[in-house]
């Protein structure tokens, strides 16, 4: 299966590049990386793919490969009629690559990306209303109010370090230790633009400052540039580079890092910063006019399974937003995971996550230390 995904991804890559859409870089793995994984030519040509009764399936996902290559197998088995095919890129590219195919969908399913992403799609009639079996369970504030999203899972943005180059002790224990001068070329962070973690990360620190004006986040994120060392291409850049110990901090999701820490041995851990986390809603939707509406549907109900939404906190490190599951299961990890979050207007951040983020690349983005 994973041979086919790449073919979809440098197609829909070329593609992307042909419909001139303006975001670069790629997530998050994790968030959300543009490291492709796909299926067949079909899915982006709108051939017999496009056919209602097709048991065909394309996803979009920001979520982390690692995820991928755990949920979609189990998917295919239970589903062996279905043909599975997905595209890798980051929160912000699926954004605009769905908004860019409106007319002529090509993909089924969105899975992954910020609620400032999903309220902004949602508000824009690009994606589909499904109230599912469970929607009850699941808290007014993370899901859409007319069922056109819902979040899957919630994924604290922390500070990550390289534990062989700092001692815990040592590392930033909040986020105005970043602007510390000491840390001065030691924060490697992934491209911005491209990315809903970093976008959220940011819009958060903005935000923190002065809600009614972003002029004192500028001069906050104007500092932490000056402590950048780089902005990488992308989550793999990021862990490559970070494991070299270039840097030896970062910004950064939760889960992603335990799923570096854990299943692949890199000498990661984090921060939980003491003022709080921005607590992303990782959310779900079916795109709008989905050429293959019912199987997207059904991953939709597969990836909210209890047993599912289990397995993915032990193995996975996720925290599921159904509130209606006994946590008494949940692995030691969950359970002392203390998620005190920022206090954010997620509406305002929505609405001007595009105003803020514009400001950030054309007029702070490798200026600060001038």
């Amino acid at each position: 299966m994973t041979r086919k995904w790449f073919k979809l991804g440098m197609l829909s890559m070329a593609l992307t590049l042909t419909v001139g859409l303006t975001a670069c870089g790629g997530g998050s793995g994790g968030d959300k990386e543009q490291a492709a994984s796909g299926g067949k030519e079909q899915a982006v040509s709108g051939d017999d793919g496009g056919k209602k009764g097709s048991q065909k399936l394309v996803i979009y996902t920001a979520r982390d490969k690692n995820v991928v290559e755990k949920i979609v197998p189990k998917f295919e088995e239970l589903n062996p009629g279905i043909d599975v095919e997905v595209m890798t890129m980051g929160a912000q590219q699926i954004m605009e690559r769905v908004r860019g195919e409106k007319a002529n969908p090509q993909a089924d399913f969105w899975w992954g990306g910020t609620q400032s992403s999903f309220i902004t799609a949602a508000n824009e009639g690009l994606l589909e209303t499904y109230k599912p079996s469970y929607a009850d369970s699941i808290p007014a504030e993370y899901k859409d109010a007319q069922d056109r999203w819902y979040g899957e899972m919630l994924l604290p943005e922390v500070i990550m370090y390289n534990s062989e180059a700092l001692k815990k002790e040592d590392a930033p224990k909040d986020w105005d230790d970043l602007l510390d001068p000491k840390w001065k070329d030691q924060i490697l962070i992934r491209g911005v633009m491209a990315s809903g973690t970093m976008r959220t990360i940011y819009d958060a620190m903005i935000y923190r400052q002065d809600p009614a004006s972003p002029d004192k986040g500028y001069e906050w994120l104007k500092k932490l540039d000056a402590n950048t060392k780089e902005y990488t291409q992308d989550p793999t850049q990021l862990y490559l580079k970070l494991a070299r110990q270039e840097g030896s901090l970062s910004l950064w999701n939760l889960q992603d890092i335990l799923i570096q820490k854990e299943m692949q041995k890199q000498p990661f851990d984090y921060i939980y910063p003491v003022s709080g986390a921005p607590i992303l809603v990782d959310g779900v939707g079916i795109v709008k006019d989905a050429k293959n509406m019912e199987n997207a549907k059904k991953f939709f109900d597969f990836i909210f399974d209890e047993d599912q939404l289990k397995e993915k906190a032990d193995k996975l490190f996720q925290i599921p937003t159904r509130t209606d599951i006994d946590k008494s299961q949940f692995p030691d990890w969950y359970k002392n995971l203390d998620t005190k979050p920022l206090n954010l207007d997620w509406t305002v951040l929505a609405d001007k996550e595009k105003e803020w983020m514009q400001h950030w690349d054309e007029n702070i983005k490798g200026k600060g230390g001038k």
